[in-house]
């Protein structure tokens, strides 16, 4: 199960953190990510943690959110999170984390059918 939290109302320019807490499982060798979704339109690729070998995970980004957003885990507490900053009107969206035993190939990255576990969803809201 994945419970994501961290959402809420902010200013253009302004910074929130997403966190994703997961429980009944880890995802020690395999993905963990973000996803986000407008009204009307598909759910987006945001970030993703992709194993990488060892205790090593590889980020990957949205061209969009490269150079503002973070991901980032904590492995001693099943959770990974998303800072989010210099945000922009255009980062508004249900966000969605996901995560997936094993590593995907960066080709699927993007693809949510390669996510097996799906948080709830957070509403983040940016203001101009």
């Amino acid at each position: 199960q994945l419970q994501a939290s961290g959402g809420g109302l902010v200013q253009a320019g302004g910074s929130l953190r997403l966190s994703c807490a997961a429980s009944g499982r880890t995802f020690s060798s395999g993905v963990m990510g973000w996803f986000r979704q407008t009204p009307g339109q598909e759910r987006e690729f945001v970030a993703t943690l992709n194993w990488n070998g060892g205790n090593t995970f590889r980020p990957f980004y949205q061209d969009s959110v490269k150079g503002r957003f973070t991901i980032t885990r904590d492995g001693a507490k099943n959770t990974w999170y998303l800072q989010m900053d210099k945000l922009i009107p255009g980062d508004t969206a249900v966000y969605y984390c996901a995560a997936r035993g094993s590593r995907i190939v960066v080709s699927g990255l993007h693809s949510p059918s390669n996510y097996d576990y799906w948080g709830q969803g957070t509403l983040v809201t940016v203001s101009s």
